[in-house]
């Protein structure tokens, strides 16, 4: 007597049984995880066992994660009051990847992106619902470096700063991460852009759509702005007096127009700005890494030698 006969529910082919017993089979992967909070060396790739995706959770096989800079501040425990991390943890919150087990309305074979917990390992689970479908424009693994930063960037310029067509913006910090989104999105909105750049930056800054680049180290910050988007630690009392509105993603600016603000994970927005990207309207920048070098990238951080994007390739 057939399964259909009994229940009523049509039966499981071979294919719907495997994918939703996958993570029985596939064993142990590596991660990257911290057991005690310190420097870098606290870092260690371990051999773990896959986790198991629950109710409406996807298992994800991990293409790239990417480094942001505020995990330097998690793995040193600066950040136990504001997220709460359990020891030891898996590093990494963006994640680039194909599903295995499928739930929602994701598929195994579907190609995502997401701003997760612990994607630095070769697989990760989530929920399907704050995933969004990865671009097409751009290898999987560079889909990595959009999450985060990207939803920084869209929150900063669109909801924060209201920037729109004849705006003038200062981007200060425009050679970072978010920093490179930011600038595309102020453009694309119309806006004109004034960015801060480091000479090893200014060109990158410049060919993503900046009407002018000011270097930091030699110049003054330019004034005269409608908007002053903040993506830096140091925030001198002098700023205020280069734009009408604020908008930080680090230290408060301390004005009557100014307001701080951390980035919430908004599939919604993550699927138009992938829109974006697909149109070819902002560009993925974005270096690479193996999953192997993660403490010496924390390294690199903290010497202040990065540049832009990191990815962090899992998938080989």
């Amino acid at each position: 007597m057939t399964k259909a006969l009994v229940t009523g529910a049509p039966a499981s082919t071979f294919e719907t049984r495997a994918s939703e017993h996958a993570a029985d089979f596939l064993g142990t992967m590596r991660a990257a995880r911290i057991h005690k909070y310190g420097d870098a060396s606290v870092i260690s790739l371990d051999e773990v066992p896959v986790p198991k995706p629950g109710p409406g959770e996807v298992l994800i096989r991990v293409a790239a994660t990417s480094f942001n800079p505020s995990e330097v501040g998690l793995r040193m425990g600066l950040l136990q009051d504001v997220l709460g991390v359990t020891l030891p943890h898996t590093l990494g919150w963006d994640v680039a990847g194909t599903v295995v087990t499928g739930a929602g309305d994701l598929v195994p074979g579907d190609r995502m992106i997401g701003l997760i917990g612990g994607a630095a390992a070769e697989y990760a689970v989530a929920k399907a619902s704050v995933l969004a479908r990865a671009p097409e424009r751009i290898p999987l693994a560079d889909a990595a470096a959009v999450p985060v930063a990207g939803l920084t960037a869209w929150q900063a310029v669109f909801e924060h700063a209201r920037i729109g067509r004849g705006s003038r913006v200062l981007i200060n910090g425009a050679g970072g991460g978010v920093g490179l989104f930011a600038v595309q999105l102020a453009k694309h909105a119309g806006a004109h852009v004034v960015a801060t750049a480091s000479p090893r930056s200014a060109a990158a800054v410049r060919a993503l759509g900046a009407d002018e680049v000011v270097d930091y180290t030699t110049a003054p910050l330019p004034g005269g702005n409608d908007v002053l988007i903040n993506l830096v630690a140091d925030v001198p009392a002098s700023m205020t007096r280069l734009a009408k509105e604020f908008v930080s993603i680090t230290q408060p600016i301390e004005h009557p127009r100014a307001v701080r603000f951390v980035a919430r994970n908004d599939p919604g927005q993550l699927s138009e700005l992938v829109a974006l990207i697909d149109k070819g309207v902002v560009d993925v920048e974005a270096d690479v890494r193996p999953l192997e070098s993660l403490a010496d990238l924390h390294r690199a951080a903290e010497r202040g030698v990065i540049r832009g994007k990191v990815i962090v390739k899992v998938e080989t």
